[in-house]
């Protein structure tokens, strides 16, 4: 309760303790004993020349004005404060005097930190991330679904419109999440997107210290990460570093001329990320990737100008600190000035070393995605990126479950997903890597596998055991597709049946799920949850056997005094377990054995025979 009257507090303050002349001051409030600088953004009228200080009043208190930037256009001041680290945390008055001798007076509040936050843990291996979209999952407050001073007013009809699902909707369904086995939500931005259209999947950001009003406040999105927190489950923010949106509040009137990459007409990315690791690459060429905009509603950042890297290091800092976060996710990744993006990852784990964060880095080829994981490459690069996605692994699934034949081509089947495999030679930490079979950009994982429920088990059970973090995508585990079967982002992105109150069916419920949905629920929570406390699958190492007829993955985890081995039948025909072919490591079997699924025990080297069309988890203790 106590961080929560803060928060109001802290709220108060950043709306009515400015006077008059001054529009904005950001960070909105910071922390003493912050390893991160402190650099104020100061909006107003015709400030530059302006001199900021203390107020006398706060003179020797640890708290001290350092140098003045002035930007290119004369409403702006950035301003270097200076806090010893036993300075008291407190409100302190600050005077800005302009050019004409005129005083403007505001205050800044300073909070101690949560004990321990610098350490705070983060996701990983040991974790299942549950990627929702905040719009689309569930409405738990009418009255924010349209608000005066968004532009997109609610309208459930149009698929790409917004919907209104929020935040407190999401708080309402925790349960639901964490009978799922669900230990850290990644959710979409939550960001104010002020655009007119397409708002709803909040990757054009209008304020980046303000949590959407149609999904609530922030300080209903802190009480949300601590609710979430009670029952252990981590919250990852997707921040978005590359663009803003063209409704931004700074778009009007920019700091600097150079704070968005500007074109004399619309200028779209090349999208050809290959240009960022090209030992060959012209600079024409590089240039047309990372300082191209995303989209017509989507500014492009400079993150080569100091002031905009500062400005984007301290609002990642400040959600951190301020909410509690368990993790960052970075979009588009690799379209940003690398050297800058690098720098900026480096900040965020100098302030937070334990802080995971993973980049959307979208690639085909291993090779590719490894160029932005966090070590030293060729060209002498680091991102210093902690984790990334695994696309690649991500395609072979789809195309290799799509083949049933009891045995394929060569090289397909799911010899598809044991060669993406193979090649984790290419990165540093395979076992820190998110992998998934769909997502918010993708098709959805039902559509692809034409809504074959066993061979959604299958990628569950894939997902579950194999090395990496896991990331499900709202919905998978009930076999989500869209309305009408057709493809396409907001068609896809539907909203999860029983998160409006006149929904006709209720999936967050048994009662309302077919038998076959609840078939795949049972056994992906089993599956999620069982994992949970499998030291073999989140911190063990796999070895893997060249699929059978390319089309029987058999693969085992295992750490010391624990072993589970998975066999995953993607054929129609039986598979009989041959014993003698994994003696490497079948001989370290001293005990019985258990089916994670059905609990049935079994005798060492008992024989085993896994259905076609299905998978079979086996636990050795």
């Amino acid at each position: 309760m106590r961080r929560i009257t803060a928060l109001v507090l802290l709220l108060l303050v950043s709306v009515a303790g400015f006077a008059e002349g001054i529009e904005r001051v950001e960070p909105p409030c910071w922390w003493v004993g912050m390893k991160t600088g402190l650099q104020l953004l100061i909006k107003g009228d015709d400030i530059r020349g302006s001199t900021l200080e203390l107020a006398p009043e706060e003179n020797k208190k640890g708290v001290s004005v350092g140098k003045i930037h002035y930007g290119d256009s004369p409403s702006y001041l950035f301003a270097e404060i200076r806090i010893r680290e036993k300075a008291p945390a407190a409100d302190y008055h600050f005077i800005l005097v302009t050019p004409e001798n005129d005083t403007l007076r505001f205050k800044y509040t300073l909070h101690s930190r949560e004990q321990g936050s610098a350490q705070r843990s983060s996701f990983g291996p040991q974790d299942v991330v549950y990627l929702l979209m905040p719009d689309r999952f569930a409405n738990g407050d009418y009255s924010n679904d349209s608000v005066e001073e968004a532009i997109e007013q609610c309208d459930r009809s149009r698929p790409e419109g917004r919907h209104g699902g929020d935040i407190q909707g999401i708080i309402d369904h925790l349960d639901y999440l964490e009978r799922l086995g669900v230990t850290a939500i990644w959710s979409t931005p939550m960001l104010f997107d002020n655009e007119k259209e397409y708002s709803y999947h909040g990757y054009a950001c209008a304020d980046y210290y303000r949590i959407d009003p149609r999904y609530g406040t922030n300080a209903l999105y802190r009480e949300f990460v601590e609710k979430a927190a009670e029952k252990e489950i981590k919250v990852i923010m997707d921040m978005v570093l590359n663009h803003c949106g063209l409704a931004h509040w700074w778009m009007d009137d920019l700091p600097f001329k150079d704070w968005v990459h500007t074109y004399p007409s619309f200028t779209r990315s090349s999208f050809a990320l290959s240009t960022q690791y090209d030992p060959y690459v012209s600079q024409y060429d590089k240039n047309a990737c990372i300082k191209g905009w995303f989209d017509t509603t989507m500014p492009d950042m400079n993150l080569e100008n100091p002031f905009v890297l500062r400005y984007f290091t301290q609002m990642a800092v400040w959600w951190v600190e301020y909410a509690g976060l368990g993790g960052i996710r970075v979009d588009t990744f690799p379209y940003s000035d690398k050297a800058a993006i690098s720098k900026w990852v480096k900040n965020i784990l100098r302030e937070y070393p334990e802080m995971n964060i993973v980049g959307e880095c979208w690639y085909g080829d291993p090779l590719s995605c490894s160029y932005w994981e966090g070590v030293k490459q060729y060209d002498g690069y680091n991102s210093h990126l902690p984790s990334i996605m695994d696309f690649p692994l991500r395609d072979a699934i789809i195309a290799g479950f799509a083949d049933d034949a009891d045995t394929p081509a060569w090289g397909e089947g799911l010899l598809r997903v044991y060669n993406s495999i193979s090649l984790d030679y290419v990165y540093n930490d395979p076992s820190n890597i998110l992998i998934f079979a769909d997502n918010h950009d993708t098709n959805r994982l039902a559509h692809d596998l034409k809504g074959d429920f066993a061979k959604q088990k299958m990628v569950m059970a894939l997902l579950a055991t194999m090395r990496g973090v896991p990331q499900l995508y709202y919905g998978d585990e009930l076999g989500f597709v869209s309305k009408d079967g057709t493809t396409g982002h907001s068609q896809e992105r539907i909203d999860f049946p029983g998160g409006w109150v006149d929904d006709q069916a209720n999936l967050f419920e048994s009662s309302g799920r077919s038998a076959a949905q609840q078939d795949l629920f049972d056994y992906t929570s089993r599956l999620m949850r069982w994992r949970k406390g499998s030291k073999a699958v989140t911190e063990g190492s796999l070895l893997h056997f060249r699929p059978e007829n390319n089309n029987v993955y058999l693969y085992f985890r295992y750490v010391e005094n624990e072993i589970v081995m998975v066999v995953i039948n993607n054929g129609k025909s039986d598979f009989k377990i041959d014993w003698d072919k994994y003696q490497e490591i079948s001989s370290k079997f001293a005990t019985s054995y258990c089916d994670v699924i059905t609990g049935e025990r079994f005798n060492p080297m008992t024989p085993i025979t896994v259905p076609g069309q299905s998978a079979a988890i086996f636990e050795f203790k």
